[in-house]
């Protein structure tokens, strides 16, 4: 099953809600949403709840983006609990609208080496695993994104790796962050060919085109600005292909400027390409 649709209510949707926006989203015959805490989870769990079943009663998938303003990697309490605080706030309305996944930026690398911040995201994510346990909440994954800046950990090997190890963390693989980071490469086939081993039944991904800067290292950049998919940066048409020579069940997010614009782009790639929806 491919899953399509916006990161946010959709720019033509004249309700500037949730609600409106899902409604938008099912009108324009697409399939999916991801809700987005952007700055602060300002959404009670009742609210959740509406949305849930405005969703469920139109076939459109849920996702949650926690807010921007985590560092699992920092070795300030504080800051470390309330980064947690706002992933598991996240979480909770996530499982309250039915969704499946909660979408976090885990990091930065700081003055942390790269093994050291590893074990700085796994131990918080152990401790949210717990923490949602005990609450009941079984059905909803950390989604680890794939991060856009050498500065930010969070490189595709790194979320595989922290995902192999702890049952409940799922990859959201960002495929334009990974083409920024990787200097404007980007080989799909290698990319599902490393995510085999998780065995996912689904795999939740976001697209976008990508401007890029230049990093130290010169196979290295970092994301500078999301751009429309007529950019062809990184092209489409070829992960389509990937998506269907392999089967893949996928949520793909479009977090391009146009937002649901471009989701509808990319399903009139899958169906030129043979797909039915």
């Amino acid at each position: 099953m491919i899953y399509l649709g916006p990161a946010g209510i959709p720019t033509v949707s004249k309700e500037r809600t949730t609600t409106g926006g899902i409604r938008c989203v099912a009108e324009l015959k697409l399939n999916a949403f991801e809700v987005e805490f952007v700055r602060r989870v300002g959404m009670s769990n009742e609210s959740a709840k509406e949305v849930g079943e405005v969703a469920k009663e139109l076939g459109v998938l849920l996702s949650a983006h926690c807010p921007y303003f985590v560092n699992l990697c920092s070795r300030e309490p504080e800051k470390l609990e309330a980064s947690k605080k706002r992933i598991l706030d996240s979480v909770e309305r996530a499982f309250h609208m039915g969704a499946d996944v909660a979408v976090f930026h885990p990091g930065f690398y700081g003055n942390l080496t790269p093994e050291s911040a590893f074990n700085a995201v796994e131990e918080a994510c152990r401790d949210m695993l717990d923490r949602m346990r005990a609450s009941g909440i079984k059905e909803v994954r950390l989604g680890l994104e794939t991060t856009g800046k050498v500065s930010q950990f969070g490189t595709l090997d790194e979320t595989i790796e922290l995902c192999k190890k702890l049952k409940g963390c799922a990859p959201v693989v960002d495929f334009a962050h990974i083409y920024a980071r990787r200097a404007g490469k980007i080989d799909y086939a290698e990319i599902f060919e490393k995510l085999r081993p998780l065995k996912l039944k689904h795999l939740h991904a976001h697209f976008t085109g990508m401007e890029w800067t230049p990093a130290k290292a010169p196979w290295q950049g970092n994301e500078r600005r999301h751009l429309e998919l007529k950019a062809n940066k990184p092209p489409f048409e070829p992960l389509a292909h990937e998506v269907l020579k392999r089967r893949v069940n996928i949520t793909l997010i479009s977090e391009s400027p146009i937002l649901e614009k471009d989701s509808l782009k990319m399903k009139r790639v899958f169906e030129r390409l043979g797909h039915r929806f």
